[in-house]
């Protein structure tokens, strides 16, 4: 399994970005996966998770009510839609997936990871 992120790039603050993340190998497995991200000088952060299913999300509480997790298992394709986003969002982006339908917060639980996308938010 390989995951392959993509989308980041440089935005002003308030801007948008969407970010994406195709599963490629395994795909007819409904993975439970993640995105994380690691700020420049800062460990590895969850940000968000969607289900196997997609029926159930989380997110972390500096990005709740401007970051959207969705998926596309027709596409294999999870989504990250960021909105009004800040300069303390910069960081690289990861997408990970757990072989079960679950998710965590933590990112023991994750099998495959993908080889992060770089955002910039600038102010």
């Amino acid at each position: 399994v390989q995951l392959q992120a993509s989308g980041g790039g440089l935005a002003q603050a308030g801007g948008s970005l969407r970010l994406s993340c195709v599963v490629f190998g395994r795909t007819g497995n409904r993975y439970g996966m993640a995105w994380f991200r690691r700020a420049p000088g800062k460990e590895r952060d969850f940000v968000s998770a969607i289900t196997g299913t997609g029926g159930s999300t989380s997110y972390a509480d500096s990005v709740k009510g401007r970051f959207t997790i969705s998926r596309d298992n027709t596409k294999n394709t999870m989504y990250l839609q960021m909105n009004s986003l800040r300069p303390e969002d910069t960081a690289v982006y990861y997408c990970a997936a757990n072989t079960g339908s679950a998710t965590s917060t933590s990112q023991r639980l994750y099998d495959y990871w993908g080889q992060g996308t770089q955002v910039t938010v600038s102010s």
